[in-house]
């Protein structure tokens, strides 16, 4: 079901892009919904302040024995919870920067669901050696 709604996305993307078809609107609009989605969480932190970013130098003590340990001195740096409003915005962000990536994959005939696919089963199988 889920491989359905993935390809069904993808091809109301590719009936819907209608002005912007060339190779190059779509990296460039693909480059400027990734800015926007930066933007509105950076917005969330100064407009609205519903979450902040505290950051640091990570310490790590040198005695960590393994991954999972590691993980524990590990930390996002984002505090709070993102309101109704902000959470709105960068999902709605974040969909524009989903339908420009659909875009780029019709525009380069890659299905969509296979790459999620492909890059599900070499995290799950690399685990900690995927990082990138």
């Amino acid at each position: 079901m889920k491989d359905l709604i993935c390809d069904e996305f993808q091809n109301v993307v590719g009936d819907l892009l209608i002005r912007h078809r060339s190779i190059c609107d779509i990296l460039s609009k693909l480059s400027e919904s990734t800015c926007r989605v930066n933007r509105a969480l950076v917005k969330s932190v100064t407009d609205c302040g519903c979450v902040s970013i505290k950051a640091s130098k990570i310490q790590v003590p040198e005695s960590i024995e393994s991954f999972e340990e590691l993980k524990e001195y590990l930390d996002s740096h984002l505090r709070g919870e993102l309101c109704a409003n902000c959470e709105d915005i960068i999902t709605t962000e974040l969909g524009k920067l989903f339908f420009y990536s659909a875009a780029l994959c019709n525009t380069l005939n890659i299905n969509m669901y296979d790459v999620f696919l492909k890059e599900y089963k070499k995290a799950s199988t690399l685990g900690v050696f995927n990082l990138t």
